[in-house]
């Protein structure tokens, strides 16, 4: 994955504008998000971060002189109700979790909760996304990628389906020691399922000897994990944890054992816009 630059004047100066405006709205909702009394975040999550994923997404275009949002902004705007409805999915599998709340809603009517809600969750798909093609950027990750012979994992593709079956409904039967596979489950479920209709799948990608969709997209999610954290730890309304047997060690909120779930949705986002589009603008080499 080189390095590229778009030329000067041309692709890097919308890449510098992008940046700006991204800066520009970090810069203005952020102390707002930290300094303004009552429920602000409520209102105010969506502009912080459409920022940061224009900011990222501007990154992306100086350092390679294209970007997704430049590539495709009709397949780019789908992203963020298809997030909203990603992370939907994760609320549902939270009401038997209960790994995490929020707090500070007192006064939010049902209806209002839902739209602020689904708003800002509309963020957390995009947000990974450019922040993997950023990630992918860069030469280091050519050493991921070998050039010796392959294997197949056809073989295996009904048991990791399967396993990914039995993390799920271990998670929903005992949930208080087998909250991990909420975040292993999804993968194991969906990735053999894209590699069966030829789609991009990380266990070809491994067979191939392709690592890199594994490390970017991991490091994708855990990147921007640190950022939902950070901007959480002083926001009304916020999210609190509870985690058994792993609530120590806080980085913010969050256990630092709990960061270790952040890569795994990273690889579940994967599959998930796979399994949603056979082809995307998605480019992480």
């Amino acid at each position: 994955m080189e390095e590229r630059r778009g030329t000067q004047g041309g692709p890097a100066a919308i890449g510098r504008r992008e940046l700006a405006v991204g800066l520009l709205l970090i810069g203005v909702f952020w102390p707002l998000d930290w300094s303004l009394p009552g429920a602000r975040t409520a209102w105010l999550f969506f502009p912080l971060w459409f920022g940061y994923i224009l900011a990222m997404d501007g990154l992306v275009h100086r350092r390679t002189g294209s970007s997704l949002l430049a590539r495709d902004r009709r397949w780019f705007a789908a992203l963020f109700p298809l997030s909203a409805a990603i992370w939907w999915l994760f609320e549902l599998l939270n009401l038997r979790g209960r790994n995490w709340e929020y707090v500070g809603l007192e006064g939010f009517p049902p209806w209002l909760y839902f739209l602020c809600s689904s708003l800002s969750f509309s963020t957390v798909l995009p947000a990974v996304l450019v922040t993997a093609e950023w990630i992918g950027s860069f030469s280091w990750l050519r050493r991921f990628r070998s050039r010796g012979a392959g294997f197949r994992v056809d073989r295996w593709l009904p048991a990791v389906f399967f396993g990914g079956v039995a993390m799920l409904a271990l998670f929903l039967l005992f949930p208080g020691i087998f909250f991990p596979f909420l975040w292993t489950s999804l993968v194991c479920l969906i990735d053999p399922l894209n590699a069966g209709r030829k789609r991009p799948s990380l266990l070809v990608a491994i067979g191939r000897g392709d690592w890199r969709p594994i490390v970017v997209f991991g490091l994708a999610a855990l990147f921007c994990g640190f950022f939902w954290e950070l901007w959480n730890s002083r926001s009304n309304p916020r999210w609190v944890y509870h985690i058994p047997f792993l609530d120590f060690w806080h980085l913010f909120a969050m256990p630092l054992p709990g960061y270790l779930g952040y890569p795994p949705f990273g690889w579940e986002l994967f599959g998930l816009i796979h399994l949603v589009w056979k082809k995307t603008p998605l480019r992480i080499d």
